[in-house]
């Protein structure tokens, strides 16, 4: 199967960033007999524009890029590119949307145009935000935007997804805590940056355990160190976390109590501290109205629960009306591991589900709002 060849040729070449030279190749090599117009908004990605001369467009994504990792499948289409390795799916990710290209080639009707969108840099710096800044949703009158992502845990073929709350927004926390070296036997000489780091997680972690149960979140702490040795008061911590929340006005609340947290620690200690936190990608928020048409149209498994892990296709939802979905994969490997691999047969079923949605999601129409909460 075509599909097939299309995931294993692939999962040959992985390529990281925005630096797909034989990946962007490959999709253009593929597209290139089908009726559509190919053409690249951004460096890494490919976009095939589908016109069946209507108003309104829909679009479909895959990410293309891979990951630093050493592949230890075994597989014989195993990764080529030694520390490179397609472990997060988007190889097959890619091989649907190829597929679904194929299938609108043979398609003399629709009621939307289609635009397929092939991005880079969604493991990295946010490729997605990148494609919205290239002006293309506008160019092509794109009213929604559709995503799915390969995932373990969910029966082998179950298309899922959830209304508002999916994906999380997330960014890194470090707190870096300055206080004064001193041999034990003279403490009172030194300022306990170890004491004043504890001080701060504990706090930290009441502050977030201290939230309604009903609030979707997460704060945690992975990496401290401090101190050169036992006997001696330390005089630098470090400690390294992840912050997640959903709604803006929760996650940017936490950011503040964590700044205001470690304020007062270093008010109250002597230590400086500092806190960063980067900016990381937004929640994937499904928007309801959005939601509820496409569950009139087609059957698809509700999701009870979102996930913590994050996501750029936020940032097409910053734009316009977009909906992300979840293709299962059964148990499988961890998504990022080097082991990963998945049943191949799934990809056909991905691919018949954006056929589906392309087929059946009505030509022009009152506008969606954007999920910008």
């Amino acid at each position: 199967m075509q599909i097939l060849e299309d995931r294993r040729a692939l999962h040959q070449i992985p390529e990281l960033d925005d630096r797909l030279p034989q990946t962007v190749a490959y999709l253009t090599r593929s597209l290139a007999p089908l009726r559509c117009s190919v053409f690249s908004p951004i460096p890494g990605a490919v976009c095939a524009f589908f016109d069946f001369q209507k108003p309104d467009t829909i679009a479909f994504r895959s990410d293309a890029d891979a990951l630093p990792i050493a592949e230890q499948t075994g597989l014989p289409f195993a990764s080529g590119i030694p520390g490179q390795m397609h472990a997060c799916g988007h190889d097959g990710h890619m091989a649907m949307l190829l597929e679904l290209a194929r299938r609108l080639d043979g398609t003399a009707d629709l009621p939307n145009n289609v635009l397929l969108i092939f991005q880079p840099s969604e493991e990295t710096t946010g490729g997605a935000r990148c494609i919205c800044q290239s002006g293309i949703f506008a160019q092509y009158h794109v009213r929604a935007i559709f995503g799915m992502h390969l995932w373990p845990g969910l029966p082998v073929g179950t298309i899922a997804s959830r209304k508002g709350e999916m994906m999380s927004r997330s960014c890194e926390v470090t707190i870096e805590v300055t206080g004064r070296s001193s041999h034990v036997a003279k403490a009172a000489e030194g300022i306990d940056a170890l004491a004043a780091g504890v001080a701060c997680y504990r706090q930290c972690m009441e502050m977030e355990a201290a939230m309604p149960p009903d609030i979707y979140r997460l704060l945690k702490f992975g990496k401290l160190q401090s101190g050169t040795v036992r006997n001696a008061i330390s005089g630098y911590t470090r400690m390294e976390g992840t912050l997640r929340a959903f709604q803006d006005d929760i996650f940017e609340g936490m950011q503040q109590k964590i700044r205001e947290i470690c304020s007062a620690v270093a008010n109250d200690t002597g230590c400086e501290i500092s806190v960063t936190m980067n900016d990381g990608y937004p929640a994937v928020m499904n928007p309801p109205e959005l939601y509820d048409r496409v569950a009139k149209l087609l059957p698809f498994t509700p999701l009870r629960e979102p996930v913590m892990i994050t996501e750029d296709f936020s940032w097409y939802q910053r734009t316009l009306p977009g909906m992300f979905f979840f293709l299962g994969i059964g148990d499988a490997p961890a998504l990022h591991s080097a082991d990963f691999q998945f049943d191949e047969t799934v990809l056909c079923r991905g691919a018949d589900f954006w056929q589906a949605l392309a087929t059946a999601y009505p030509g022009r129409s009152e506008e969606l709002p954007c999920s910008n909460t």
